[in-house]
């Protein structure tokens, strides 16, 4: 009968995340266990340490280390990730074991310095709190303010990388980074998109052919981002599903996009790649892992193909020369409004158009 009823009371459900109930308390699902920090190196060679970036808001931070890293050259500084965990935007946590264990493994391997951002999650802080603390974040981490940071850390060779939602904040970073006032400052080396999540009202094929049973559905995702911005936002906001024109003039240095063959956001990073190699602002990757699903490098049981993706993450991160760019990408399965691109050259695009475009989407 107490279930029957917590069922009639359910004002919001977000499963596989999270039910919101009538009276605006919050059972959250997907949750994992806390980890905590431990300046002593474990079997990975890791070292960890929490810091607070801004007491008012609350947006916070693990660091971890490599002591295996420092050992390889003393006087050579190490690479800085920064580093957004998945989850809907309203799910998870940098000081859970679920991306807790995958910050270390990409600190192990990659030798770099990992910065994993704690930000707010809706619906207590819809959107743009994620943001607001993802940017907080990066400013922080760029002005090396940690000891960890200014002592080990090279500025000159900071990445952003994320998956799902956190793909999503790494875009939405690189944007605000090349067209704020004080983002002029960042020197980002390069971004890792892994299965970001983006969306939008016109149907992608990998968001209809169901027989590859995804794990999530298009009715149900078409009610997130209204759920995540607290009905501000429809899903065809730009930070959801990016204008052509942004994506193809955005000036990153380097990008890696990953995506899993059975997603239904699979098309949406495909897209997104596209309009990258088209923009020829960024030297620009692609790589999909076949037969997996969404996020499934963060299952500790999927090791071959986290494993594969993983080496393909750390010889981006660790190459010092650009390699021949291959694509995987499938152009019948990629629908792009053609109308808005017809209007835009690739080859005439600059930073001012770039922030002409976000000004128009203001």
């Amino acid at each position: 009968m107490a279930a029957m009823k917590l069922e009639a009371e359910i004002d919001n459900d977000m499963r596989p995340f999270l039910v919101q109930y009538m009276d605006g308390s919050i059972m959250r699902l997907a949750t994992s266990p806390f980890v905590p920090p431990s300046e002593v190196p474990g079997k990975t060679g890791v070292a960890t340490r929490d810091v607070v970036i801004d007491p008012s808001t609350g947006v916070s931070a693990r660091l971890f280390l490599s002591v295996d890293a420092l050992r390889w050259d003393k006087k050579k500084k190490l690479p800085l990730i920064v580093y957004y965990h998945g989850g809907g935007f309203c799910s998870g946590s940098a000081f859970s074991k679920l991306f807790h264990r995958y910050a270390e493994s990409l600190c192990a391997r990659t030798g770099a310095v990992v910065v994993s951002v704690d930000y707010r999650l809706a619906p207590e802080y819809p959107i743009p709190a994620a943001y607001d603390d993802a940017w907080a974040a990066l400013r922080w981490a760029a002005s090396l303010s940690d000891p960890w940071l200014s002592e080990y850390a090279d500025p000159e060779r900071m990445f952003l990388a994320g998956e799902s939602a956190g793909g999503n904040i790494v875009h939405n970073m690189a944007v605000r980074a090349a067209t704020a006032p004080d983002g002029q400052d960042m020197s980002i080396e390069g971004i890792v998109l892994l299965q970001p999540f983006f969306w939008g009202s016109e149907r992608q094929p990998s968001e209809v052919d169901r027989d590859d049973r995804p794990l999530f559905v298009p009715e149900w995702v078409d009610t997130l981002w209204p759920f995540l911005t607290a009905g501000t936002a429809g899903n065809d906001d730009p930070r959801l599903n990016p204008p052509p024109e942004l994506v193809m003039a955005l000036p990153c240095r380097r990008a890696l996009i990953t995506v899993a063959s059975k997603d239904l956001v699979r098309d949406r990073g495909c897209q997104y790649s596209t309009w990258l190699r088209l923009g020829k602002h960024c030297h620009e990757e692609f790589f999909e892992s076949k037969g997996e699903d969404h996020a499934f490098h963060l299952n500790p049981w999927a090791k071959a193909s986290a494993g594969k993706l993983m080496d393909r993450v750390v010889d981006f991160v660790s190459r010092t020369k650009l390699y021949p760019i291959t694509y995987d990408v499938k152009p019948r399965r990629i629908i792009a409004p053609k109308i808005r691109l017809q209007r835009i050259s690739p080859n005439f695009i600059t930073s001012r158009d770039l922030s002409m475009s976000m000004r128009a989407l203001v």
